[in-house]
């Protein structure tokens, strides 16, 4: 009777001062940030005199599509509201609410509010903002794109999205390469080159002149890195895997032939509310439409396609070439009998 009087009061506290933030709120400006840790303000935001934060939305407000969950500052009453969340979802569920706020479970309450599905799919690809099938595509074999603006990554086999994610870029101060890259090597464990304490899992290098890479580490909720592109260790994983790596030629000097095409593009709306968080009023607004994916890829088509015809004529002579190596090691044993 204790804990449901607790729940009941903590509730009724916290839409009485929510009720109190939406009749502020209205009267402002929807383009505003939203005040969650001091390494934010400093990287995710446009230092003004004047800076309006954004209020937090009630514990639960209904829209159809998505849910505004709002996070109290209070330390106690997080922890309890915590208590309240993993009861309410699964642990799968509560990974993917993370995820479409740009979050891992170390940052979990890095917000003020989060962005929560009416119906839930732990996959992610009901709230893919990238298009499911991309002709311009149909000739690629693996692509990799990732967002400035929404902090996604997707990727398409042949034209067809297979996975979309969440994703920390570089920030302001130093934001990541835009245009299109190859993936080059790849390291399970990679150290850093800004800071040797930072251990990077899953490393896939896609510019080797600037260091830029994907690999696990932090999601905050913002764009946040030294201008490599962090993922949550699931996804790192999965594009270690499935991403090709450039071939060397005799020496490792020059390229012989290049890896899976990556391209980067976009801005970030540095200072501005957080993109997911404009799923509350519009379930498509983070939607990128095929028309513009289209226009972004299709320059790069050709080149895509050469060296990705390249790559599979250097990968089949590397294998024949093995081939016979074995060929000949197992007939000299007989030729000498």
């Amino acid at each position: 009777m204790k804990q449901s009087l607790f729940y009941t009061l903590f509730f009724a506290l916290l839409l009485t001062g929510c009720r109190k933030d939406n009749e502020k709120i209205d009267n402002q400006s929807q383009g505003t940030s939203s005040g969650t840790s001091t390494d934010e303000k400093k990287s995710d935001s446009v230092a003004t005199k004047t800076e309006i934060k954004e209020s937090a939305p009630p514990a639960m407000q209904e829209n159809g599509f998505y849910n505004a969950f709002a996070i109290p500052k209070d330390k106690k009453l997080r922890d309890s509201l915590y208590s309240i969340f993993s009861k309410k979802y699964t642990e799968r569920e509560r990974y993917a609410i993370l995820a479409l706020n740009r979050l891992d479970s170390k940052s979990k309450w890095n917000s003020d509010t989060l962005v929560v599905p009416a119906k839930i799919d732990t996959t992610l690809m009901a709230y893919s903002p990238f298009p499911m099938q991309l002709d311009v595509l149909s000739e690629v074999k693996k692509f990799v794109v990732f967002s400035y603006p929404i902090q996604a990554y997707g990727v398409y086999s042949n034209g067809t999205l297979v996975k979309w994610g969440p994703t920390s870029m570089g920030k302001k101060t130093a934001q990541t390469t835009r245009g299109l890259m190859f993936a080059n090597w790849k390291k399970k464990l990679a150290i850093s080159t800004v800071k040797s304490e930072w251990k990077l899992p899953y490393n896939f290098n896609i510019h080797n002149t600037h260091g830029i890479g994907w690999h696990q580490y932090d999601l905050p909720g913002y764009p946040a890195s030294h201008s490599c592109l962090r993922l949550l260790m699931k996804d790192a994983i999965w594009l270690y895997s499935y991403a090709d790596t450039w071939i060397l030629n005799p020496g490792g000097a020059t390229t012989k032939a290049n890896g899976t095409p990556v391209i980067v593009f976009g801005d970030y709306p540095w200072g501005k509310r957080k993109p997911w968080r404009n799923l509350l009023n519009d379930p498509n607004a983070n939607n990128i439409s095929v028309e513009e994916m289209t226009n972004l890829i299709k320059p790069h088509v050709e080149k895509m396609v050469k060296e990705q015809t390249n790559r599979e004529k250097v990968s089949d002579s590397i294998k024949a070439a093995k081939a016979m190596e074995v060929t000949a090691h197992i007939a000299e044993p007989e030729a000498s009998n």
